[in-house]
């Protein structure tokens, strides 16, 4: 696993359009580019892991930051976690969702949250075994801007 900079960003979108054309997220490269390019670039906002060799990545994983009073102080939110469909259900997730998740916490991160499709039982299996857990009294909401 290492932390993205400026020169991973055409191998970091690569991985990017392999899971929005697998999850049907419509994105241009244009709008692909714009919205990591800053993470990149050190936004405080959020960063972007990629995990494998250099030059061969098997997936990634990007997080951004925010503020929890209830967590009681900072928390992520994992935007996205892909690995490669040839190497998929060997540990590989769980081991970058544990490696991330300690990186953090050794930053100051007080929790990691995540949404998952309610019918995507092989991610939630994913991530029970990661130690998330369902908060069945709260649902997630959005309102465009």
């Amino acid at each position: 696993m290492h932390l993205c900079g400026p020169d991973d960003l055409p191998r970091l979108a690569a991985l990017c359009a392999r899971y929005h054309e697998e999850t049907g997220i419509d994105l241009s490269d244009d709008q692909r580019h714009g919205a990591l390019a800053p993470l990149l670039e050190g936004s405080p906002l959020g960063a972007a892991y990629i995990a494998g060799p250099k030059t061969a990545p098997i997936g990634y994983l990007i997080v951004s930051f925010g503020w929890s009073i209830e967590r009681g102080g900072m928390v992520g939110t994992l935007n996205e976690l892909w690995v490669r469909p040839s190497v998929r259900n060997r540990g590989l997730g769980s081991e970058i969702l544990l490696s991330v998740s300690k990186a953090l916490s050794s930053v100051g991160l007080k929790a990691l949250q995540l949404e998952v499709d309610r019918k995507d039982e092989a991610s939630q299996r994913l991530f029970a075994r990661a130690r998330f857990e369902l908060r069945d009294r709260f649902a997630l909401m959005t309102r465009e801007a």
